[in-house]
């Protein structure tokens, strides 16, 4: 079969995932044996300045990075969103904010695991968000990086063209919502909370797919399905690896006493945790359906297999009288019972067609088929 049809037949196989390998993201994707991470720096980067307390807010979206350097320490709360990154511009802003140089490291990396550290003043948790792509039925993560001090949040993504922070940037424009009256470490866990509970929309998508594909299974029992799987498995591992270590780093804002952290808001913090053991368990959920839908598939298969292998037996056992009726009159034997007769031959088929006929009636009796 040429690759064309192979292609063909993939595309017909899966009508919802035309998939595109250069598209995929490899596995492991950090090596800090590696002095180039394969970052692509973005020409130009977008900072969105959210100053506000309870009374006031000053919504922007700025140019450079020296635009925001007047926020530091006005008395107010500060949320400077940067969409894309530019090692120098980075550099230079979190110098500004007396960030440790290996929080700038971690924030300009690529495909680290998620985790929390606290280095002086300052707190930084890095952790994934994950989109489905409905297109390819593929899992998407984009690293984000979330550096917490004292009366500011400084926010690093990769990519400019979507989040999931439209929830959070919708309560700082309420006057009265508890997140104006807070200090910087309520948003920082808003920032964290609405982006694990995003977790939960590529979980149900994940969900469908499987539940399809389960269907499909029973329903048309095709033998072709292994690719399915197989792909949802890589997506599922994905979800795994990305989501997985957020749980240590929520534990790690519960464990930390540091003074960025009021003890009121722990009860977030809770809430937060519980929601990504929750998205954890059904992960491991998932991992497993598709372990048993492998299962279920090789069952098919089998099954599929010793029908095809019980018909040719019957087949088989259908001829062998005829065979062995042959073979008898087929000796070159002198004397032969009814070799010599006219109504030799009409026994002879006679034979062959009613023993067969007897086998079946005994067969269906049995139920063997």
């Amino acid at each position: 079969m040429s690759i064309t049809k192979q292609a063909k037949k993939l595309v017909k196989l899966l009508p919802e995932w035309t998939w595109n390998y250069s598209e995929r993201q490899p596995i492991a994707t950090y090596n800090p044996a590696r002095s180039q991470q394969g970052r692509i720096e973005v020409e130009q980067p977008i900072y969105t300045v959210f100053d506000y307390n309870s009374s006031y807010l000053d919504e922007r979206k700025l140019l450079n990075e020296s635009a925001c350097r007047p926020y530091r320490e006005n008395g107010r709360v500060t949320w400077i969103n940067i969409d894309g990154l530019k090692k120098d511009e980075v550099q230079s802003l979190c110098a500004h904010y007396d960030v440790h140089p290996l929080i700038v490291d971690d924030i300009l990396s690529v495909g680290q695991r998620p985790k929390m550290d606290e280095i002086g003043d300052i707190i930084y948790c890095l952790l994934p968000m994950v989109y489905f792509n409905n297109k390819t039925g593929a899992v998407e993560t984009e690293q984000v990086s979330i550096v917490l001090g004292s009366d500011f949040v400084l926010s690093f993504q990769e990519d400019a063209t979507r989040d999931v922070f439209n929830p959070v940037r919708d309560r700082l424009r309420t006057g009265n919502a508890k997140l104006r009256d807070s200090k910087s470490d309520y948003l920082c866990y808003s920032l964290i909370d609405i982006i694990v509970d995003s977790y939960f929309g590529v979980i149900d998508n994940i969900n469908e797919s499987i539940e399809k594909l389960e269907d499909f299974i029973l329903v048309n029992r095709q033998t072709d399905c292994f690719t399915s799987i197989s792909m949802l498995r890589r997506e599922v591992m994905e979800l795994r690896r990305s989501v997985g270590p957020v749980r240590e780093l929520v534990n790690g804002f519960l464990r930390s006493d540091s003074k960025l952290l009021e003890d009121r808001h722990d009860k977030y913090y809770k809430d937060v945790y519980d929601h990504i053991v929750q998205a954890n368990d059904y992960i491991e959920n998932h991992r497993e359906m598709l372990m048993n839908l492998q299962d279920l598939y090789m069952n098919q298969v089998n099954l599929r297999m010793n029908e095809v292998m019980k018909i040719f037996t019957m087949v088989a056992l259908l001829l062998a009288p005829a065979t062995v009726i042959g073979g008898i009159f087929g000796m070159n034997f002198e004397v032969i019972p009814f070799a010599h007769q006219k109504i030799g031959f009409y026994v002879c088929v006679g034979l062959m067609l009613i023993i067969p006929a007897l086998m079946l009636v005994y067969f269906k009796r049995k139920g063997w088929f």
